[in-house]
């Protein structure tokens, strides 16, 4: 090695928040920090024992910075020099022996000092002998790599020497007293659970639910958090600037069927709907639900900032907090829906950023476009609200919700109603977990769809059983758990299967407890009503349901012309509330507490009339029609099994998605279908019309007249022609042509 060869100072990056990392990878040789004792000759302190340093990521170890992801706690290197493949592993396997010494305290060793060797410096493989460790003085025979001006170091024990220093100093570094393994050690103060539900439907279609949960024991409302792990920056910022409490968006294409797929697991209207409770420090909440709007159509790439006063409302019953709400004032909350969002590849791909391994890894990897938007129903939620930290809820934590909710309808697709797989849905199958995340799992439906009781037979195994009440009704799931050292034993991927024992009887499909149906009635472009048919199959238990509906303001109602029908008698509602709407304004709000008596339909009509907008105020297609937002069913649907609560912590995922108040009935929010109404619209093509018939009226009639005002006329005498008359004769007569 040539005397005075320079090397690159490593200084580690300090993130904000962070701290500067020690964790380096195994492709990176470093030498001992610039100043330390023991590098001009000073032998090193007697390691002792101690348990072996964890290469590559910290436990957990991803920050989100800015909109992007890197490993927490590791520093970047201004100049790394990479090891050949042999050398790699020569010293991978010394780097693995478990040596004296790991996890003690070295003095005056600090990572900031850390210094780039060249890969020539390192012996050749075969060289080194197992001569005691020692460091000695630059320019003495043997300092080889260290001294930068002494000998080469010939022979084998000086080529030991040296790489018996090299790696005494690696061990100290990895083992050294850093920011990063001190933060490593510690608590982590979030955590990500993963989870997917795959449902058979009655009708041979597939569902797959996804719940990518985050909680962060942080408090977001002071604003004093600056560091940002797995929780979206994004979204952490937006709540801790506009005061959210709590923030509910759904992105959807398609229409859930009750009636035919039962209870959905988390149902959205179709298109775009948010709702969101504010902090009662919010002084202007119509403001900051502006500009809420805004920045998530921003985030999202959605057309959410065409949110304004005329589709926004205030409920009063429905969308009360999911989280820990101190105080239920309804002036803090605003709904709003956009019927007509269009839901897209460009909205999947910013929902798919905020995940702490966005789709690289986890379950997050079967997330594929082109197959998601290939179905019968696609959703895609994202759910911020504040829940207990422990059991005595004295601290807040923040947790995120992910959701994305897809059908699979194989009859369609021509691959047949039966069996299915990952692979046959997604194009992909499970290869490897997200190491962030605490818990991953997959449960698979294979409850008895048929009067034998039979399970339906899934591959591989699953690592476990797990039986549940949800909805009423007992469920027997299994279970594949993602971080099981013994799922990928024997293959690298996991491509669950399922299997009918016998051809599935399609002719009793099960009847959902509660499901509502509308659409519009009436003739003509004047007036019409709306009718919502609301279903309560239970044999024998009664119980309420609030109705909520957003009516358009270019649709007036007549409210005295609502009326409730069951069972050929009038069914007066417990509880209404009405908010006319006001023309170019705001929209109608109706909300009520219907009894729904047991085993009947309830027919709900109400009147309305076709206003005549201006013809600025229609749409490019005006003829398509106009969208009416979804009526929306929240309910305490009773159980006819007893059911049992769950713990949040052991199984997040049927507790946030199939929540239950008591042991005796469950929680269902349903929307039913949206309206197309017509209204009465002009012919847009008349102004082209007219300005083509004009333009030719004028054409001839003016430029008539106008010639026979301005043009004079006279007769002109005829001319015997000149010098060119004469020859051009004379040429004509020759050749035998008539003359001019």
């Amino acid at each position: 090695m040539e005397a005075g060869r320079s090397r690159t100072a490593l200084q580690p990056e300090t993130r904000s928040g962070g701290e500067p990392g020690s964790h380096l990878g195994t492709g990176t040789v470093l030498a001992a920090p610039r100043g330390t004792p023991g590098r001009r000759g000073t032998p090193q302190a007697e390691p002792g024992p101690g348990p072996p340093p964890q290469h590559g990521f910290p436990a957990g170890g991803r920050e989100r910075s800015e909109g992007r992801s890197m490993p927490a706690h590791t520093p970047e290197l201004t100049a790394i020099t990479p090891l050949r493949p042999f050398r790699r592993r020569v010293f991978c396997a010394a780097v693995k022996r478990p040596l004296p010494g790991w996890g003690q305290a070295q003095p005056g060793f600090s990572p900031r000092g850390l210094r780039a060797l060249p890969v020539q410096q390192l012996p050749e493989p075969g060289r080194h002998s197992r001569g005691p460790a020692h460091t000695a003085p630059r320019g003495s025979p043997g300092s080889g790599a260290l001294g930068g001006a002494g000998g080469s170091g010939s022979g084998a024990g000086g080529a030991g020497g040296r790489m018996a220093a090299l790696l005494l100093l690696l061990l100290l570094a990895a083992a050294g007293p850093g920011p990063g393994r001190a933060a490593a050690g510690r608590e982590r103060r979030d955590a990500l659970r993963e989870e997917l539900l795959l449902s058979p439907l009655p009708t041979g279609d597939v569902a797959a639910t996804f719940q990518f949960r985050t909680r962060w024991d942080a408090d977001l409302q002071r604003g004093a958090v600056s560091h940002y792990r797995l929780f979206p920056k994004a979204l952490g910022r937006l709540v801790a600037a506009l005061g959210v409490r709590e923030l509910h968006l759904a992105l959807t294409q398609g229409f859930w069927r009750t009636r035919y797929w039962g209870q959905p697991p988390l149902q959205a209207p179709a298109g775009a709907e948010l709702w969101v409770w504010f902090q009662p420090t919010v002084t202007d909440v119509d403001k900051a639900w502006k500009e809420l709007s805004n920045i998530l159509s921003g985030i999202f790439c959605a057309s959410l900032n065409f949110i304004d006063s005329t589709n926004t409302v205030i409920p009063t019953a429905s969308f009360k907090p999911l989280g820990l709400a101190n105080g239920t004032d309804h002036h803090l909350l605003r709904y709003a829906v956009l019927p007509r969002e269009v839901v897209c590849t460009e909205n999947l791909t910013p929902w798919k950023k905020l995940l702490p391994c966005g789709s690289k890894a986890g379950l997050a990897v079967l997330l594929k476009a082109e197959r998601l938007f290939h179905s019968s129903y696609h959703s895609q939620a994202v759910h911020i609200r504040p829940i207990c930290r422990d059991a005595s809820c004295l601290a807040v934590s923040w947790e995120l919700r992910q959701t994305l909710t897809v059908v699979f309808d194989f009859f369609s697709s021509g691959q047949g109603k039966k069996d299915w797989s990952l692979f046959k849905m997604f194009s992909r199958t499970l290869t490897d977990t997200c190491p962030l995340a605490s818990q991953s799992k997959v449960y698979v439906d294979i409850s008895p769809k048929n009067k034998e009781k039979e399970l339906l037979e899934v591959s591989p195994p699953p690592t476990s059983v797990h039986e549940a009440i949800v909805q009423g009704e007992r469920k027997t799931y299994a279970v594949y758990d993602l971080l099981s050292p013994s799922l990928f034993n024997t293959s690298r991927s996991l491509n669950v299967q399922l299997k009918w024992k016998r051809p599935q009887d399609s002719s009793e499909m099960p009847i959902p407890t509660l499901h509502a149906q509308r659409y519009v009635g009436g003739y003509g472009l004047q007036t019409g009503q709306i009718c919502t048919l609301i279903y309560n199959t239970h044999p024998y238990r009664a119980f309420p349901v609030i109705l909520l509906e957003t009516v358009p303001w270019y649709l007036r109602l007549y409210v005295h012309t609502l009326t409730i029908i069951t069972k050929g008698k009038e069914n007066k509602p417990s509880y209404i509330h009405y908010q006319p709407a006001q023309d170019r304004r705001r929209p109608h709000l109706l909300e009520m507490l219907i009894q729904l008596p047991a085993n009947s339909v309830t027919k709900i009509t109400i009147q309305f009339e076709r206003a005549l907008l201006k013809w600025t105020e229609y749409p490019p297609d005006p003829n398509h029609g106009f969208y009416v937002g979804s009526s929306v069913l929240s309910a305490l649907v009773p159980s006819v099994t007893a059911m049992k609560d769950m713990d949040v912590e052991q199984s997040p995922l049927f507790t946030s998605l199939f929540p239950s108040s008591d042991g005796s009935s469950y929680f269902v929010r349903l929307y039913t279908e949206p309206l197309l109404v017509n209204l009465p619209t002009p012919d847009f093509s008349m102004p082209y019309n007219v300005i083509c018939l004009t333009c030719t009226v004028v054409a001839v009639c003016y430029g008539s007249f106008y010639n026979l005002l301005t043009r004079t006329f006279h007769v002109e005498e005829p001319s015997r022609g000149g010098l060119a008359k004469r020859l051009a004769n004379v040429i004509r007569k020759f050749r035998g042509v008539p003359l001019l």
